[in-house]
């Protein structure tokens, strides 16, 4: 037990900015296949998306005599965020239990799907034009040292996969607005209409069945605790992006997705990728 202490406390050392090595953490020289998420985890353009959702939840919520505003604040943003990285109307499926606990009468959820979007849009639409016309560059965007990453993943030869639960016309729109839809090639994925057709869980399954791999081939970057979990679940190797999104290139950690991923088995919380190359050597057991 304390030999191990002793070498994670020796990697962590290897770092410049704040890292969390877990005790499930073991070398893989054998990985091929890599799987991200994409908002907070590669692309920052969605940045600040549960100050549109929670309050669009809390217009609609209906109103129990003696109710607490900030204790139903509380109990939408743990849905919200415990929900991050599954597909978006996950969270509205949610809702509308909540609203149906309270006596009242909810819509459809794709309903409240289509609201949150178009409010959303409503949110980031100056950063999509600026990044479409030239205004903005797309490293304001990209979460800190990305590239790099993206770039020495290429470079090893791995096969990379872009799966998100944003809705895939979107992901497309946004990998290629920020210059990494080339990494991915035809493996990008995202939310469907018919949500029962894509999952997290849909795409590992298949990287591995099509490639006759197993679970020490896979390895999983997410910001969610949908794809740590999925990925460990067959033993893939999990890097937990608990990602500051307002303050990108900050180096620390959003205590709330930290403590989120570290409970779903994270390997490995980074807060950004500024670590490219000794997390990558790490990973590898160099």
């Amino acid at each position: 037990m304390q030999q191990n202490s002793i070498n994670i406390d020796n990697l962590v050392g290897r770092f410049t900015g704040r890292v969390e090595i877990t005790p499930s953490f073991k070398p893989r020289a054998t990985i091929k296949h890599v799987v991200f998420d994409f908002d907070g985890t590669i692309s920052l353009i969605r940045e600040g998306w549960p100050d549109v959702m929670l309050p669009m939840f809390e217009e609609f919520l209906p109103f129990c005599e003696g109710d607490n505003p900030e204790s139903l604040r509380k109990m939408l943003f743990d849905d919200i965020m415990t929900l991050n990285g599954k597909q978006t109307i996950y969270q509205m499926i949610r809702f509308c239990e909540r609203v149906k606990e309270r006596g009242g009468a909810s819509e459809d959820p794709i309903y409240y799907k289509r609201e949150y979007l178009r409010r959303l849009e409503s949110r980031i639409n100056d950063r999509v034009e600026g990044l479409r016309n030239g205004e903005e560059l797309p490293e304001k965007f990209l979460l800190h040292g990305v590239i790099n990453l993206l770039n020495q993943l290429e470079f090893r030869g791995l096969n990379l996969y872009l799966a998100s639960g944003t809705d895939v016309e979107y992901v497309k729109r946004e990998a290629k607005l920020l210059g990494v839809s080339k990494y991915f090639g035809d493996h990008i994925y995202g939310a469907l209409d018919d949500y029962k057709n894509f999952s997290k869980k849909k795409i590992i399954d298949r990287i591995l069945r099509e490639n006759s791999v197993s679970g020490d081939s896979l390895l999983v970057f997410g910001d969610g605790y949908v794809e740590i979990e999925n990925g460990k679940e067959v033993g893939g190797l999990a890097v937990a992006v608990a990602s500051d999104e307002a303050n990108n290139g900050s180096g620390e950690f959003d205590e709330w997705k930290r403590k989120r991923l570290l409970g779903v088995g994270a390997d490995i919380v980074i807060a950004d990728y500024r670590d490219t190359s000794v997390l990558l050597e790490i990973i590898e057991g160099k």
